[in-house]
């Protein structure tokens, strides 16, 4: 089967690959370029642990082909943190919004598509937000805290 030559930006970054047309944007992340914290938890759109950003928009990466990443932007967990954490990270850690860990760069990518569009949610608006990924540990109500505290920090509320 021949290959499809995809150029794209990756967490800030141009990069190139060679995809197989039915392989999915999660596969090409994860065994092409080593990018390894998104991750497949469902295969099918349900549980939000391959969740990523392209162009801005929070997609299910394993429901979208890499061929489709041409000429995007994609953002990734690994694109999260700059020298420091990100405030959603550290408020996960501080609020221990996490406990195995398997969905939460998923979540993490997710509560940061929200708070670019809301910087203010209710925990209304976060729960519907993330009601697309899936924790069996945590019981999510340690996950809203910590997404509503990083967004009272990132507004500069008191």
């Amino acid at each position: 089967m021949t290959k499809i030559h995809v150029t794209t930006t990756v967490n800030g970054d141009a990069v190139e690959f060679l995809a197989d047309p039915r392989e999915t944007l999660l596969d090409a992340l994860r065994n092409q370029l080593g990018l390894t914290g998104t991750k497949e938890g469902c295969g099918t759109g349900d549980c939000g642990a391959c969740s990523v950003t392209v162009d801005g928009t929070l997609v299910c990466s394993c429901l979208m082909l890499a061929a489709e990443a041409e000429g995007k932007s994609v953002e990734t967990i690994e694109g999260m943190a700059g020298e420091d954490l990100h405030p959603l990270q550290r408020k996960f850690i501080e609020h221990a919004a996490l406990q195995c860990g398997f969905c939460t760069p998923g979540i993490l990518v997710a509560a940061k598509a929200l708070l670019e569009r809301n910087p203010d949610p209710t925990d209304t608006e976060v729960r519907y937000w993330l009601a697309g990924n899936l924790c069996r540990c945590t019981g999510y109500d340690k996950i809203i805290r910590a997404v509503q505290d990083a967004a009272a920090e990132m507004r500069g509320a008191a």
